[in-house]
This record gives structure tokens, sequence and C-alpha cells, in this order.
């Protein structure tokens, strides 16, 4: 019931696929699904203790909430109005996230019977628990409501007695859980459980210690020599510049002291991971909720959202808040018990990432920048060192160059070459063959062979397709299929002095004239994306010109092949002409003199 919480806060990629796969991905690329999140109450977790994965205690205050029904005894297959709403005492109170079941009064930590049908469509959906589907109500959205009502279906075997319950969830971290309802007795039964007055509850134990402020800003005075250091920009100083990303940790006798800090306007996290792509690490979240930072613990497993630890992990925790930069300490035991299994021991190595996002009422969202991620693995017990890093990963540059150089610079002047100087070239052989088309082919060639290296390399990098690139891939997907089109087309033209040429003439030039629009529009948007890092909007503008200067070039040519030198052929002709007059008009004077 917790609301969205984006797989990518962390690490912002995947695991790398082995290679047989890759075309796999590519051709299902459109099957893949999105991930999730609860902000859109697909809470059938929930369905058993009804309690919500938020990292926090339910609240201890009387709930602002409760349940009507229109009926009190039912029969099987009976259908009873229920209705969640808030107390009219409880003046402007409003809730987010509910979920809503009925259960055995004699049972109430049991399964859910009987099944919901909706009144609210817009506002409500039902879920699927204890494989019955239907036997839970919860929320479409996080908008604000004041009521809510759905109708329940008695089964046909129900029990002697069923109370509704109802968990609501006020914002993120205030929420009731297991509201009891009134009891509804089935008629003609006897020894109808009475209501349950509290609510059975399990709860999530709190993950963070004790919270104090911080007494002074951290520094990078030691980082080296007392204690490992991670920074971005190198070298800086978090007690001086307010932009510095700075992750300190220092080995004492049975503990690590960690020190994180960033400019950052929800949260500043980073994770322990056994290599450079999303899953299985050990993350560590400083949550801005109000004027106050909240420390945790969690888990990302796969493409699931982090998951809160249940255990309290971390001591000595403080934090700071100040000109928009968050600051927190805790200390971790080095090793922990064997039942924390999802927690890492300090005394291995890992890669380092440092993140940072949105938070929203304690909820965090997707990393605002690709993550700070160590250059290498490294000890956290070990010696201490400056450590490394980098936030664009090498992959996807090599990405971005192999593109850029395939349809900014071969293609453009593949296509130049034909096109200009076939007619100023028309014996010039190379190995057996005009030499523009050699030049022309090995050019087309080249690029051909640039696009799928570099295609690739994002697949390789993510292990999939990346979700929050846009339309970037999509349009890299089209470019990739033109250019197998392009040569296939080519091997398969029909002779120059064939009836049908002028087919394949228009094929070609269209589809290359496609794909490189189709390409520089897809250039412009990968610039923008966040793993490739380019300083900004200059890049924008340069490449911008790079494509101005290549257009000007192309009619510049144009205008030299239709105007200049078709203007100069025709005067040459018509030269010819005249002196050719003159000589037959002076041969027929002399003739006529003898």
């Amino acid at each position: 019931m917790s609301a969205r919480v984006t797989l990518d806060i962390i690490l912002g990629g995947s695991r790398q696929m082995p290679g047989p796969h890759l075309l796999l991905v590519v051709v299902a690329v459109c099957l893949i699904k999105t991930a999730s999140g609860f902000a859109n109450g697909k809470v059938s977790l929930s369905c058993g203790d009804m309690t919500p994965r938020h990292g926090h205690d339910s609240s201890s205050k009387p709930a602002p909430y409760n349940i009507t029904l229109d009926k009190h005894t039912f029969s099987p297959g009976d259908r009873i109005t229920v209705t969640l709403r808030v107390v009219p005492t409880s003046g402007s109170i409003h809730f987010k996230g509910f979920l809503i079941e009925a259960r055995d009064a004699g049972n109430p930590d049991g399964p859910a019977v009987g099944s919901f049908s909706l009144l609210n469509p817009s506002e409500s959906q039902l879920l699927h628990c204890d494989h019955t589907q239907g036997s839970a109500v919860s929320h479409t959205s996080k908008s604000k409501k004041t009521e809510i009502q759905a109708v329940w279906e008695a089964p046909k075997t129900p029990p002697s007695g069923v109370q509704f319950m109802a968990t609501v969830v006020q914002k993120y971290k205030v929420y009731w859980v297991q509201i009891p309802g009134p009891v509804v007795s089935l008629n003609g039964a006897t020894g109808v459980p009475p209501p349950n007055p509290t609510p059975t509850t399990t709860t999530t134990a709190a993950v963070t210690a004790t919270l104090s402020a911080l007494t002074r800003p951290f520094s990078s005075e030691g980082c080296g020599r007392s204690k490992s250091c991670l920074r971005d920009p190198v070298g800086c100083d978090p007690g001086r510049d307010p932009l510095c990303f700075f992750l300190s940790f220092t080995p004492e006798e049975r503990t690590v002291l960690f020190e994180l800090s960033g400019p950052a306007d929800g949260y500043l996290s980073f994770a322990l991971s056994l290599d450079k792509w999303m899953g299985n690490d050990d993350v560590y979240l400083c949550v801005r909720d109000g004027d106050s930072v909240d420390i945790n613990a969690a888990y990302v497993s796969g493409r699931a959202h982090p998951e809160f630890a249940s255990e309290n992990v971390l001591s000595d925790t403080a934090w700071q808040l100040a000109d928009g930069v968050i600051q927190c300490r805790f200390r971790r035991d080095i090793l922990l018990p064997r039942q924390i299994e999802s927690r890492f021991s300090l005394d291995q190595s890992y890669f380092l990432f440092i993140a940072h996002g949105r938070a929203e009422d304690g909820v965090i969202y997707r990393h605002d920048r690709q993550p700070l991620i160590s250059t290498h693995q490294t000890v956290i017990t070990g010696l201490p060192e400056n450590l490394a890093g980098s936030r664009s990963p090498l992959l996807i540059k090599f990405h971005g160059v192999f593109m850029l150089v395939a349809w900014m610079t071969t293609v453009t002047t593949g296509v130049i070459i034909a096109r200009y100087f076939k007619h100023d070239w028309p014996e010039t052989r190379l190995f057996g063959r005009r030499l523009w088309f050699q030049v022309h082919r090995a050019l087309m060639t080249l690029t051909v062979l640039l696009t799928c290296v570099g295609f690739s390399l994002p697949f390789i990098y993510r292990g999939g397709w990346s979700r929050h690139a846009g339309s970037h891939p999509y349009l890299g997907c089209t470019v990739m299929a033109l250019s197998f089109i392009q040569p296939i087309m080519a091997l398969l033209r029909p002779a120059t002095d064939s009836s049908r040429r002028y087919i394949f003439n228009w094929m070609h030039l269209g589809t290359g004239t496609i794909a490189r629009v189709l390409a520089v529009v897809a250039i412009f948007l990968g610039i923008q994306q966040q793993a490739l890092l380019l300083p900004g909007p200059w890049s924008t503008g340069v490449l911008a010109g790079c494509v101005v200067w290549g257009v000007l070039v192309d009619l510049l040519l144009e205008f030299h092949s239709k105007v200049v030198i078709v203007t100069g052929r025709t005067l040459a002709e018509d030269e010819d002409k005249i002196l050719g007059t003159h000589s037959d008009s002076e041969r027929q004077r002399k003739v006529s003199l003898k």
C-alpha cells in the first residue's frame, strides 16, 4: 500500500544478460512490463496481515475512520453495502489509500471470506486474495478521499459471523491497520462471536534508531588517511561546497561509521553492490520528511521496490538539513546475525553507489541523475583510500560515440560521395569498380557496423529494455532496422539498364533519408539521457551546429552541381557552337573567293 518507489532509486541499471538472450530482448521489447508502484492500490502482498510495507509502525492514535453497513444479518448470497468514511467529528481529515476485507469473526486472522463488487470504480478496485477474485477492495490512486463504498456478497457456505476490517493510509507514515468494523450474523446461526474490539495487527518494526542533530557539518579532512571517501566532484569538501556529494566510511573495532552528504530535495542514498548493475543490493537511505530526516536500511531484490529492513541494524544516527543539503551519519556492525540475510557483511569488497531524488511524505521516487558509481570494488573495512567514481558508464559513452560517428560523419560523407562525385569520377576505378562506388559502399558498410555495435551496448549494460529512456530506444530500433534494409536492397538491386531500376533508386533514397532524419532525432534525444551525462545546454547547441553545417554543405554542393557546373557546361557548348559556326562561314568565304 505504499506509494510508488521506483526500482532505479539507487542503481539505474540492471544485471548483465548473457549474449544469446540479447536478440530475444530486442525482438520482445514491446512485451516487457514496466514496474508498478503501490500508489495504484495493487497491494495483494498485504492481503494477509493488511499491513502496508512502509517501514514504519501503524499509528497508535484512535483511527478517525469507521465502517458502516446497511444490514446486520445475512443469508448466503446476500449483498451488503459497506461504507468506509471519515468520522464526522474529525474535521478536514481525508485518506489516500485503503484496503477493505471481510473475515470470519471467529478467526479474524484467517483468510478473507466472500467477494466484493465496486460502486466507485474510478477510486476503488478489486484484489485477488486467498485464491478468491474480488475478496478485497483497495484504492486506485493516492487522491484524497473522505468516503468509499463497495458491495459485499456472502459466500455459499459462510461462517456464522463476518467482521469487516479496513486498513487506511492517511499519508505514507501515518496509517491504521485492521480498523475493526461491525459484525454481521448469519440468519439462524447461534453463538456468533462478538466484535473484535481491537485490531489484530502485525506491524513492521521500526528501522531507525533514535535520531539526533549533527553538531557540525561533515568535512573531507582525513580522506585517504583515516577514512575512505567517494566524492563528486573529485576532491570536493562537503564543509565548504554545498554541491558536493560525499560518502565516507571509517572502520572501528566492531562497527563502521558512515557519513553521507549532498544537495537533495527529497532523499540521499548509497548502496553496496556486488556489481555495477541493479539487483540484490544493500541500500541505506536518508529521506527528508518535513523538517526532519529518516535514516533507513533497505534491500533491493531484482527489479522490485526497496524493502525496508525489519530489524534495527543502525545506531548512533544523526542528521542535519541546511541550505538544501542533506547530511546523515550512522554506525552499523561489521558482522550481523545470520538470520539477517539482506544485509551485507562489511568486511567484503563492494561497488558503491550514491543517488538522490525527490520525496513526498516520506515516499521516494526515481533518482534525479545517474547514480555516482565507484570505478572499482573496495573493502569497507580495508585501508583508507580516496575512491574515484563516474555517473556515466563507459558502455553508454561508447554507444554515443559510435552512433555520433556513424550518423553525423560516415553516412553523411557516403551520401555526398554518391550524389556529387559520381559524375566527377566517371572512369576512375579502384579494384575494378568505379572509385565513387567503392568509397560509398565502404562508408555505408562502416555505418552499419558502427550502428550494430552501438545499438547492442545499451542492452549489454542494461541487461534489457530501459523504461525511462522515453522514445529514444524506439527511434533507435527503427534506425537499426532501416540500416539492415538498405544493404539488403543494394544486394538485390536490378541492373542499371533495367526498366525497374527507378524503383530501387527511389526506395534506396527514401529509406536512407528516413533513417538519417530519425537518427538525428534519436541523437538529440539521446544527449539528454541521464546515463550519458553531457554538459548542457551547450552540448545541444554544438550538435545543432553540426546538423546545420551538414545541411549547408549539402545545399552548397547541390547549388554547385545544378548551377555552376551545368551553367559552365552550357556556356562551353554555346562557345563551341559559335566558334564552329564562325569556322564554317570562313571556309565558305574562302571557297567563294577561289
